[in-house]
């Protein structure tokens, strides 16, 4: 029973919808931290699925939200876009959902990450 599910991360068959309504406006932001230092628990996510670059995860672009501030860079795009958020299982995904939604971003989506893998394999293509 005892899932790892973490507070606020979608369910697949929600993902599923979001990702197929988005269509191209898609927007994944991939919140992990690569340095060690800061967010030393990514390093296993990051060795599961790479941080996105132009040649992968075209749709994903990579923001690294700064959890002892508690805010990130808002991605530069229309307040209306579908957006995935995501780190390695969805804790900061929350933290950063409802970061992007106070600041007027309005159809935004925890999809947990790369230990999510019923959900990843949803969008971590993207």
């Amino acid at each position: 029973m005892g899932s790892e599910r973490k507070a606020g991360v979608a369910y697949p068959e929600e993902l599923r919808k979001f990702v197929e309504e988005a269509g191209d406006n898609l927007l994944v932001v991939d919140l992990r931290n690569p340095n060690a230092q800061v967010e030393p628990e990514d390093q296993a996510s990051i060795s599961l699925a790479g941080l996105p670059n132009e040649d992968y995860r075209p749709k994903a672009v990579h923001i690294p939200f700064d959890r002892a501030a508690n805010i990130m860079p808002l991605p530069e795009v229309p307040k209306d876009t579908p957006i995935i958020t995501h780190c390695g299982a969805g804790g900061r995904g929350q933290l950063a959902k409802e970061f992007l939604i106070a600041n007027g971003f309005n159809n935004v989506i925890n999809g947990g990450g790369p230990k999510e893998k019923e959900c990843w394999e949803i969008y971590g293509s993207k």
